[in-house]
């Protein structure tokens, strides 16, 4: 029996795009469904009743939740080609603590910068000590995992759609900063897989600016 793949997503999601990249990292064909966040389909409450969110990556009819752990599925699963975590379990353990980190530090720092007046300053100044952090674990290295795109690239790479924005309502620069976050960024945009997933900046900035009218930040 052929695998019958399903996502539930939403197109300007960087946790959406996380899933995107890793199933076509793994050459998953699947069905996309954007969802209407502000009327969600009752397909998406049906498969995700505890949080509600998306992305949910529906499989065979059972439904599997939260970004970070929808892509060590489709790794485990999807095995016998392109492994998005190493195979050394210490390394595995350092791929998900960086991803891990992306996770608690990078979108609440977004949001202080895109969607408050009174955080935004104390937001740009979190950004750069998280990037600074990030680029002192990038390194030298091509890549977070080494040599090959990976795990904790995958789990970063889709804030850079949102750098446009964030540089623009922030009114700061992120490459004068972090040049060497930006130099990867570009790296990994090199792959077609990453390249063809993320959204234009532009759109995401004019989706930011509907937002933030709709919350009286316009």
């Amino acid at each position: 029996m052929a695998d019958e793949v399903v996502l539930l997503d939403f197109w300007p999601s960087m946790f959406g795009m996380r899933v995107r990249i890793a199933l076509a990292e793994k050459g998953i064909k699947y069905e996309y469904k954007d969802e209407d966040l502000r009327n969600k389909s009752p397909l998406l409450l049906e498969m995700n009743p505890i949080h509600k969110k998306i992305p949910v990556l529906i499989h065979n009819g059972k439904p599997v939740c939260e970004s970070l752990i929808i892509v060590q599925y489709i790794d485990e699963v999807w095995k016998d080609r392109c492994p998005l975590l190493p195979i050394d379990p210490y390394q595995r353990a350092h791929s998900r603590f960086w991803a891990d980190f992306v996770d608690k530090k990078v979108i609440e720092v977004l949001r202080k910068i895109l969607f408050t007046k009174e955080e935004k300053e104390a937001g740009k100044k979190e950004f750069f000590e998280i990037f600074k952090i990030l680029e002192g674990e990038l390194g030298d290295k091509p890549y977070f995992g080494g040599e090959t795109f990976g795990f904790v690239d995958l789990s970063l790479i889709p804030y850079y759609s949102w750098f446009y924005a964030m540089e623009t309502f922030g009114e700061f620069n992120i490459e004068a900063e972090c040049p060497k976050i930006v130099a990867w960024a570009k790296r990994c945009l090199q792959k077609e897989t990453v390249a063809k997933t993320l959204p234009d900046q532009k759109k995401v900035y004019e989706y930011v600016e509907q937002l933030r009218k709709r919350f009286g930040n316009g």
